[in-house]
């Protein structure tokens, strides 16, 4: 059998163990996944036998290793069926991990299709039809429900006496986090959120920094 071939099995055999891990653990990262867009870009330069179709999903000076690996890639894809498929997801493998490496983030294997988050499959279909719309009234409704929720509550609770310190804690329980909420919302408008790989706080969390 082809030495390439064992050696991207064996490669592939890791790559299946350290992806299944992260699955049971729930991580879920849209570069990571099949259907995602840094794969999606891999099938097509596979196919076409052209690398530059996935070189600007990583750093410079990350190129010569993909190119190493697709080079790999296309020489053992060309010996069968069975050594066409391996060969594929050996350079997916090789691609996603360089390309998350290049944005600070970590990788911990490939995702099945079909597990990208709403909001990011709406940002995606925004960009493939043209349309905002639908993203817009997305957000907005989401956005709406989070700040009712939030303001209800601390509206109920700001009726409280002086000097009654359980119904001043409830309240203030109720405010940070409304607060901190309006702050994370207005200025995510302004900035454009957290950067490809930074944690975002999720809404009602209350921010790193003291209020």
């Amino acid at each position: 059998m082809n030495t390439a071939f064992i050696a991207l099995r064996r490669t592939l055999a890791a790559a299946v163990a350290a992806a299944s891990l992260a699955w049971a653990a729930g991580a879920q990262a849209h570069c990571d996944t099949l259907d995602g867009p840094v794969v999606g870009a891999a099938r097509q330069a596979l196919d076409s036998g052209n690398v530059n179709l996935v070189l600007g999903w990583v750093q410079k000076k990350d190129e010569a290793e993909v190119r190493n690996a697709f080079q790999k890639a296309v020489a053992v894809r060309k010996t069968g069926a069975a050594a066409k498929d391996l060969a594929d997801m050996y350079f997916f493998e090789t691609l996603v991990r360089v390309h998350r490496a290049g944005e600070g983030a970590p990788y911990t294997g490939l995702k099945p299709a079909g597990k990208i988050e709403p909001s990011i499959a709406l940002a995606d279909k925004s960009i493939e039809t043209g349309k905002l719309e639908p993203v817009a009234n997305a957000l907005t409704e989401r956005m709406h429900q989070g700040l009712h929720k939030q303001f209800e509550a601390v509206v109920a609770k700001k009726s409280y006496k002086p000097g009654d310190v359980a119904a001043t804690r409830a309240y203030v329980q109720a405010y940070v986090p409304y607060v901190h909420y309006v702050e994370r919302l207005y200025d995510a408008a302004g900035t454009g959120g957290a950067a490809h790989g930074e944690e975002k706080p999720a809404p009602g969390k209350p921010a790193a920094h003291a209020h």
